[in-house]
């Protein structure tokens, strides 16, 4: 017979899978509208990582691979808005008293909005349209990038007091990633200043999926730093 739970300890769940799932939705959501819409003959067939043919908003703009993308890419905005919206209160618990992490989750809530407002207009038409996913793309990719900073700044001196225990190298991977985007950014605005079309789109093209894989990494990072801190949820019993 199983003892009686005691009537303080609640029921918990591990707190990783969010920003893993939160992480992974984007990229199959990327990768299948991808895949689908060069079977379809929707997009040149090519490695966009490289070649830069086709942008994230144009692989997954039509038909069937607008579908897909849409119905992951929504719960995922979701999920990101809700792991940095649990993010701000495990740094505090470890110590953190740094005025800037109360940027965390406004700026978190609305990167999570900016990306369910990109996901929800695209594949539709006219300027309005169009200017809703750009403002939804600038704001999601400024204010992640922000809040990855914030974040990894205050989880590397958490390692470095003691309060926080990663592998080696995991604590620096926010700020790391954090600053490869940032250079890409710049990287990207020089490179369209020097050149002209179709070159500037593919460069921008190019920017666009090294820019959404950083990102992932940056969810599937905090998914391996909250699984070795043994972060958990505790349910409330009310």
């Amino acid at each position: 017979m199983t003892p009686p739970r005691p009537p303080h300890s609640l029921p918990s769940l591990p707190a990783w899978p969010l920003p893993l799932v939160a992480g992974l939705l984007p990229a199959v959501a990327t990768l299948l509208a991808w895949v689908l819409s060069t079977r379809l003959e929707l997009i040149p067939a090519c490695n966009p990582f490289l070649e830069g043919c086709v942008s994230i908003s144009r692989a997954a703009r039509h038909e069937l691979p607008n579908h897909l993308f849409r119905a992951l890419v929504l719960p995922a905005a979701a999920l990101q808005a809700l792991t940095w919206v649990l993010v701000a209160p495990w740094l505090r618990g470890l110590g953190e008293q740094g005025r800037s992490l109360r940027w965390l989750l406004p700026l978190g809530l609305l990167a999570g909005a900016a990306l369910a407002l990109y996901g929800s207009f695209l594949g539709t038409e006219g300027a309005i349209y169009r200017l809703l996913r750009q403002y939804g793309t600038v704001v999601y990719f400024g204010f992640t990038c922000i809040n990855m900073l914030l974040a990894g700044g205050a989880v590397a001196r958490a390692v470095s007091a003691g309060r926080l225990a990663v592998p080696r190298g995991l604590h620096h991977a926010l700020v790391a990633l954090g600053g490869a985007l940032v250079l890409l950014g710049l990287g990207n605005a020089m490179l369209s200043e020097v050149f002209d079309d179709p070159l500037k789109d593919q460069v921008q093209n190019v920017t666009e999926w090294w820019g959404g894989a950083i990102f992932v990494a940056v969810f599937l990072a905090l998914a391996a730093i909250w699984r070795r801190a043994g972060l958990r949820l505790h349910l409330s019993g009310r």
